[in-house]
């Protein structure tokens, strides 16, 4: 409801337009009125035809203010707590690994070694499936020249296929980190590796301190052979001599296990581990397993 100054406002102007004759016929007598009763500057106001006077916008324009108002005390607040930036650190670092263990890295070589393996068996298949026609098929050399040139198209291609079969052995074609809950309260590692005949073996870490660096060509880790726990000051760990733990073990495309990765520990501390069937020992992967941090890129 528009106050009250308003409404008169409103009433005088219409008047004005309907007795603007008059009113300039009286002039004298207006001014005279004018001056007794109320100041020129607010009669003057009053007889503007200008229905803008109003100001529909006048709550906005209180609104606007409220909200600048409330920026300010917002931009000028006091800078947060320690206890709420460590908060917010902690929440992020749990975004941080929650992100990594819904995260699948996949090797950017799989696909290459996947038609190099092919490529290299069709050729080993080939040249072995042909070898005999060179001793049928009608020519001048000797049989010693025939099974010379035979066996050396045999052996070239079965060396290139091993060679193959033994450089893409450790590639890792998919790796994943395993949940603490789902590991026994520690942090795992799911690793998957292709055969030559592109058969797949998931090899499972529960422990990755036993991954250690390996003098192997084209692999990067290895399962360690003797491990040796720190003091007992600085590892909570307690094992007894003879106590045995599977370390790491490997299953086929169908969750049957092919082989364990087994330690037997001794005295101070000290393990020997050996292995039980066929484990995946040895592998290979673009990633860095201690910086978890770049499977997120």
């Amino acid at each position: 409801m528009l106050s009250r100054p308003l409404l008169l406002q409103r009433r005088l102007i219409p008047q004005t337009t309907a007795t603007s004759s008059r009113l300039l016929g009286n002039a004298t007598l207006r001014r005279t009125v004018t001056s007794k009763c109320t100041p020129p500057l607010h009669f003057a106001s009053a007889l503007k035809p200008t229905p803008s006077l109003v100001v529909p916008c006048r709550p906005f324009s209180v609104s606007f203010v409220r909200r600048s108002v409330a920026a300010e005390a917002a931009t000028t607040a006091t800078p947060p707590s320690e206890s709420t930036t460590s908060k917010d650190n902690v929440a992020e670092q749990n975004q941080d690994s929650d992100d990594i263990y819904n995260k699948l890295y996949v090797g950017p070589l799989e696909s290459t070694f996947r038609r190099l393996k092919i490529f290299s068996l069709a050729s080993l298949t080939l040249s072995t499936t042909l070898a005999p026609f060179i001793f049928v098929i009608e020519s001048n050399l000797p049989p010693t020249a025939r099974l010379a040139l035979a066996s050396i198209a045999i052996t070239t291609s079965a060396t290139s296929t091993g060679l193959v079969a033994w450089v893409g052995k450790p590639y890792v074609t998919r790796l994943r980190y395993i949940r603490p809950e789902e590991n026994g309260g520690a942090e795992g590692i799911e690793m998957t590796t292709m055969s030559l005949f592109m058969k797949e073996s998931v090899t499972t870490v529960y422990d990755p301190s036993f991954l250690v660096e390996t003098r192997r060509a084209f692999a990067k880790w290895e399962l360690a052979q003797k491990v040796v726990l720190p003091k007992e000051e600085e590892c909570p760990r307690q094992v007894t001599p003879g106590q045995e733990e599977t370390i790491a073990e490997t299953r086929d495309k169908g969750g049957n296990p092919i082989g364990r990765w087994v330690v037997t520990w001794g005295e101070n501390g000290e393990g020997t581990c050996r292995e039980l069937g066929h484990v995946v020992r040895q592998v290979f992967s673009t990633i860095s397993l201690s910086q978890r941090t770049s499977m997120l890129t």
